[in-house]
Order: structure tokens, then sequence, then C-alpha cells
């Protein structure tokens, strides 16, 4: 445990979230006992955090999106069966937002639910992934079409696993962070825009206060809206376009929710008069991120029929009335396709 740890229960529809910002991972031994315990891990944080695994059971990963698929998933639950995992086992996935998507997901279903825990490792996995009990796997170029929505027991932060991460991953992180702010808190946005990446590295307490920030601001979101009927909808601002872009072209989820912003703010500005849309691009921008692709605009538009916010012929696009005001708004999917062309063509 550190001095400054700080431990919130949440309590949802479903279940009751421990947190515990700015523990050790050591804080572990003490919310579960080992013997019942199976940790879910990737190589690359098993190779760096390797003496905080001694002495338990673990399962290892290959990295990256492209394992999150029910192949993984049926061999974590091949590796249960070896350790006879039963009812009363707790799975603990350690890492970013693939291993706590796939955690979750073999939780939700191994011998109909067991219980787990996450210990996040990216910032991503901090602000976003591993938050609000949405789990699942990819279906081909389809993010997350199979999954379950479970909520952990509990949810340890460690930051001091952040310093293995790469400015890339800082970056990934902060899309997410860009994203609350956007459809949340303007005054969220404004302390983004007037810092920098590189000085909230550094500052740790400045840091600390924006991770559990964020978490705050998700945890609000799911507590009214666990099962996304909802205000839950607006998280997914960015998402639609970027989830398409990030299965069809080589780039983090990070960047593609970028990509998706800037596109969602752009229509916002067609369809609902936003303004200071360049302030949203220039913060992106100071965070390391991309605010201009070409893409293939049919390509990806056949990607983005399949997504999950689609009713019928109509998708459930999340668009700005102003920074810090989200809001849902339907569009035809023949209009959505258009739209995508038009924008297209004015980023050749």
């Amino acid at each position: 445990m550190t001095d400054s740890m700080k431990k919130v229960k949440q309590i949802l529809s479903s279940a009751t979230v421990d947190i515990y910002f700015d523990a050790s991972f050591n804080l572990l031994t003490k919310l579960v006992d080992k013997k019942n315990a199976v940790i879910v891990t990737d190589e690359n944080i098993f190779s760096k955090h390797r003496s905080k695994f001694k002495n338990w059971n673990v399962i290892i990963l290959k990295p990256g999106e492209q394992f999150k698929i029910q192949l993984t998933a049926d061999a974590i639950i091949e590796q249960l069966i070896e350790f006879q995992a039963d009812r009363s086992t707790i799975l603990i996935g350690v890492g970013g937002g693939v291993v706590t998507d796939l955690t979750g997901y073999v939780a939700s279903i191994y011998m109909r639910g067991i219980q787990c825990g996450f210990v996040p490792t990216t910032l991503l996995a901090m602000v976003d992934a591993s938050i609000g009990g949405k789990n699942g796997v990819d279906v081909g170029a389809y993010k997350n079409l199979v999954g379950s929505i479970r909520q952990p027991a509990f949810l340890l932060y460690d930051y001091s696993m952040l310093n293995t991460l790469s400015d890339m991953e800082w970056s990934n992180g902060f899309a997410e962070i860009i994203k609350h702010a956007c459809i949340f808190d303007a005054r969220l946005f404004e302390l983004l825009r007037k810092n920098s990446l590189a000085k909230i590295k550094k500052d740790k307490k400045l840091l600390a206060s924006i991770v559990e920030k964020n978490v705050a601001l998700k945890i609000a979101v799911v507590k009214k809206d666990e099962f996304e009927k909802g205000d839950r909808k607006l998280l997914n601002f960015g998402h639609t376009l970027g989830h398409a872009l990030e299965t069809q072209y080589d780039l983090t989820h990070g960047q593609a929710v970028a990509l998706g912003m800037v596109f969602a703010a752009w229509l916002s500005e067609k369809l609902l008069g936003l303004q200071k849309s360049s302030e949203m691009i220039q913060v992106l921008s100071q965070y390391k991120l991309p605010t201009i692709a070409s893409f293939d605009a049919e390509r990806v538009f056949n990607i983005l029929v399949m997504d999950k916010k689609r009713v019928n012929n109509t998708m459930n696009f999340i668009l700005l009335n102003k920074i810090g005001k989200g809001v849902v708004h339907p569009l035809k999917l023949n209009q959505l396709q258009k739209f995508i062309l038009t924008y297209t063509e004015l980023h050749k």
C-alpha cells in the first residue's frame, strides 16, 4: 500500500466495485487468496514486471488487438480447466484494454460466471477500458461484436505501472481523456488545453487527479445507464468511425478514435452548428494524436454499418452541441454514407 492510497466503493445495479487509487500491486495479496486466483496478462507486461507475478497462477497471452478473439478466450478457458478453477476462482486481468476485455469476457462465461478484478497497466485502460463492465472479443473486422457486460469486483491503480509506457501508449490514453472532456466536462477540456503531455507525465499529482476525474466521469454515466440504453451511448464519441478505421488501417485505438472525433466534430458543425471545433483539433495535436487522414470511404463505411449502435437503417451517432456537451443524433445510413464521402473528398 502507499501512503496516498484512496479506496472508493461504487455501487452499481449489478455489482459493487471497489476502486483502489494510487495503490501498490502488492495490495492484491490482501484483496484475494492466491490459491483461488488466476492472473491473466500478456508477454510484454510479464517480461517487464516478472517479479510481481512470483507465486501466482498466471496465464500469459500474446500481446495485441489481433489476439482479442474467441480463440484466445478458448485458450484461457482451457488453462483455467488445467488449474482446476471453479466457481470460487477469481480471474484478475493485469494489462491494457485487450487483457481486461478478455479477462472480463472469460469471467462472464466460465462456469456461467466467476468473479474478476482488474489491474489496468496503460493510461487508456485506467481511464476507460477497464471501467464499466464492457468485455468482449473481435470477430474478423468487427470490434467487440461478441461480449458481455459484467462488472469487476475491484480495480487496482498502481501508477508505477505507467513508467514503462511508450509515448504512443500515453497518447492513446489521452484520446479517451479528451473524449470524456468533449462530451461531459468543458473544465477538464480547458485543463487539457492549458497543459501538455510532457508536463502531465512529470506531474504525478496532476496525472493522478486527471485519472481519478475520468474514472469518476465514466462511473457516473455507467451508474445511470449500466446497460447502454441512454446516456452511456455518449461514451462512443469518435468510436463509430474510429473503430472502422482501426480495423482497416494500421492505427492504434487512440489514433483511430482521435480521427473519429475530428470527423464527428466536422459533422457537428454541419448539423448542430458546433463552434470551436478547431480547439478540439488543437488539443488532439498537443497530445500527439492525428487529426487528418485520407481513407477509402466505401471500405470504411462497409465496416461501420455493422457497428453495434446501428438500429435497422439508422445509426445513433454521437455529436457535440458544444465542447462539454455530447448528444446522441440518429442518422440514416444513406445520409451518413454521403457525409463520409464528402469528408474524404475534402481530405484527399
